[in-house]
């Protein structure tokens, strides 16, 4: 699980998204962002997940939010999932973790009884001079706006 915690500085990470854009924390300085790690595109939590985000996006917007969603995925996987559920902001496809890691949500999770690496949802809060404003851990993919916003 991650170490970062409110009031951490957000790491400089650097991502690619489906389109081949670069996004930077950088390119979000005076805007809130909203960055949330997902274990993988299309998968049936993950899109309840995408999908409570989009339904809610004009408020995020209202609001001076912008969204990035990450996981390991290719870049045509992130854009098939953002296509076919119209998700309106961009995929980070971080296939050599490099923001997973920055962020410190790659680690060992258990699934039916197995164990096995993988993302831990997770989804970071960040204010409009890079620091962090609060970590979810325990996302509730049905009511993840409500968890973001309160």
């Amino acid at each position: 699980m991650t170490t970062l915690t409110k009031g951490d500085k957000a790491p400089d990470f650097s991502g690619v998204d489906q389109d081949g854009n670069k996004h930077s924390l950088s390119d979000y300085k005076g805007k809130k962002l909203v960055v949330f790690f997902y274990p993988g595109a299309s998968t049936p939590t993950c899109t309840v997940e995408a999908c409570n985000l989009r339904d809610n996006f004009e408020r995020f917007k209202a609001l001076n939010y912008e969204l990035l969603g990450v996981s390991a995925d290719t870049p045509k996987k992130q854009g098939s999932f953002r296509n076919k559920y119209s998700l309106p902001f961009p995929l980070i496809a971080d296939e050599d973790k490099s923001v997973i890691n920055a962020f410190g949500v790659w680690g060992p999770k258990k699934f039916m009884g197995r164990l096995f690496d993988g993302i831990h949802r997770t989804t970071f809060v960040i204010d409009e001079n890079g620091i962090i404003e609060d970590v979810i851990t325990d996302v509730k993919s049905k009511m993840h706006t409500e968890q973001i916003l309160k």
